[in-house]
């Protein structure tokens, strides 16, 4: 008896491992400690469902032997009851591994996070939001370093962006691209009034690429040097050494204020612009801008992919998967794990559709 391993990208997993055991096998393997963490917890995940497959096929091809001998007249459900269990275990583990398909989804990430409408309770959103993330990483032992802080005037930030190297990374974030809305009396307003405010999230994939298959030439790019402007200790460097790059053509700005060289800085902005051309010239080739990005829009009324409301009542919605929580000071402590498992749930829906 066989499952439809179609649906869990079956024969190319195993190539993948294939090409990830010859990996693991070289002398040089262990010289880069970061990549041979990453290469090692994927092939571990890749064979442990190969495994759980093929042992589930081999259980149920056993149960239906078994069943066929007896005879049903014979049949005693009592007798399955421990193979059942193990059945449904076996398959809520394979499950979950099959919402894994996206060409990025095993990639490490950078999630920016942008102040939208809303003045500076916007700008406060964007504080509490990287903070939500921030926590979440450290819950998940994702390894992260914020790249990039922009304070906004009176409170809280403009905008921020976080690295995020681990594996699945970006599937695992994906889900938080939107916009973000919150509902709640403004700590800003001295008459006690509700407001509405917004920021933007985008994560995008870091991209392995060769250096011959993007060039950026000096003349297509302009790059600003300044002072960092984060909350420095562990994660934001105070010196003036932080970088930002602005390709002309298009438009893209990144910027980095991660590490103490400017130098450093520079060659760390300049990889994550490379990633961001790359995805934009494959938009542009394959016509897949919905499904490698998403729909970019405006961080105002209308977009949100996602509402926080603490007053006059207290949820969060997900309008994706219809997903909501009550416990909002959960969510903002960085519990939003329901929410990247029914994300990834409606993504696989419509693939399916």
């Amino acid at each position: 008896m066989h499952l439809p391993r179609s649906i869990f990208d079956f024969e190319n997993k195993v190539k993948k491992l294939k090409d990830l055991n010859i990996e693991i096998n070289d002398r040089g393997f262990w010289d880069n400690p970061q990549r041979a963490q990453t290469v090692s917890i994927e092939a571990s995940s890749i064979e442990k469902l190969i495994s759980s497959l093929e042992n589930l096929e081999k259980n149920l091809s056993d149960i239906k032997e078994l069943v066929e001998i007896t005879g049903e007249e014979n049949l005693n459900a009592n007798d399955f009851l421990e193979e059942l269990n193990n059945f449904e275990v076996m398959i809520e583990e394979i499950e979950n591994e099959a919402l894994y398909f996206g060409e990025y989804d095993d990639l490490n990430a950078v999630i920016t996070i942008n102040a939208g409408a809303g003045g500076v309770d916007a700008h406060d959103w964007a504080e509490i939001l990287l903070r939500m993330y921030t926590r979440f990483l450290s819950s998940q032992n994702m390894k992260y370093q914020i790249e990039e802080i922009s304070q906004g005037e009176e409170a809280g930030i403009k905008s921020a962006s976080i690295r995020v190297d681990a594996y699945r990374a970006y599937a695992t974030l994906e889900s938080e691209r939107g916009v973000h809305r919150l509902v709640r009396i403004s700590p800003f307003d001295s008459n006690k009034r509700r407001h509405t405010s917004f920021a933007g999230v985008d994560v995008v994939p870091l991209i392995e690429h060769s250096e011959d298959e993007i060039i950026i030439q000096d003349d297509e790019i302009r790059i600003d040097v300044y002072r960092s402007s984060g909350a420095g200790g562990q994660h934001v460097n105070t010196t003036d050494s932080a970088v930002r790059i602005t390709h002309l053509e298009s438009g893209i700005v990144v910027a980095c204020q991660a590490e103490r060289s400017q130098l450093q800085n520079k060659n760390r902005a300049l990889e994550l612009l490379k990633t961001k051309l790359i995805l934009k010239q494959k938009e542009e080739e394959l016509l897949k801008i919905n499904n490698i990005r998403g729909d970019q829009h405006e961080a105002g009324w209308g977009r949100q992919i996602r509402s926080y409301v603490l007053q006059p009542y207290q949820q969060v919605k997900d309008s994706r998967g219809n997903t909501e929580v009550g416990n909002v000071a959960n969510v903002l402590d960085g519990d939003i794990s329901i929410f990247i498992k029914e994300y990834l749930k409606w993504r696989r829906q419509g693939i399916n559709d």
